[in-house]
């Protein structure tokens, strides 16, 4: 019995040895859990800061698109405008040089459509720039996007 009982004394340590074993390496694989999950709370926050961040900058991006249509749309119309009034003051023009009768008023005339012409080709020039940075931003979001969709597949 002496025996047995030192037999099984023996078993007992090594399975509380075997047990204090376990519990330390159950107490550290919970505490890798919790960082775990506390880095990918960490990470899942930055993302979403980062897709917050994107989607003002595409509101941004499209306000500045539809500004520049719009304002593209005014230089278009105006354009037209002053391409009316160009035809009509090369009418009168046609009409006064058939006459002979007021070639300086005319000239004048002209003149004053060329300068309105160069204006509003400044403008135009202006916005079609305008046009094509907002395009070039708007791009950048949609790659920021796609990076995004591929973090989060990940």
């Amino acid at each position: 019995l002496k025996e047995e009982n030192a037999i099984l004394r023996s078993k007992i340590n090594k399975l509380q040895i075997l047990s204090e074993t376990q519990a330390d390496k159950m107490r550290k694989l919970e505490k890798k859990l919790e960082e775990n999950k506390i880095k990918e709370e960490k990470e899942a926050e930055d993302l979403e800061a980062m897709v917050q961040h994107v989607e003002q900058n595409l509101q941004l991006m499209t306000k500045r698109a539809a500004k520049a249509e719009n304002s593209a749309a005014k230089l278009r119309q105006e354009n037209a405008q002053l391409q009316a009034e160009l035809r009509s003051c090369r009418l009168e023009n046609e009409a006064l040089r058939a006459g002979q009768v007021g070639l300086a008023v005319a000239k004048h005339n002209a003149q004053v459509a060329l300068q309105l012409l160069l204006q509003v080709t400044a403008s135009s020039r202006a916005s079609v720039r305008q046009l094509l940075s907002a395009a070039e931003s708007l791009q950048l979001v949609a790659h920021l996007l796609k990076s995004i969709d591929r973090i989060s597949e990940v």
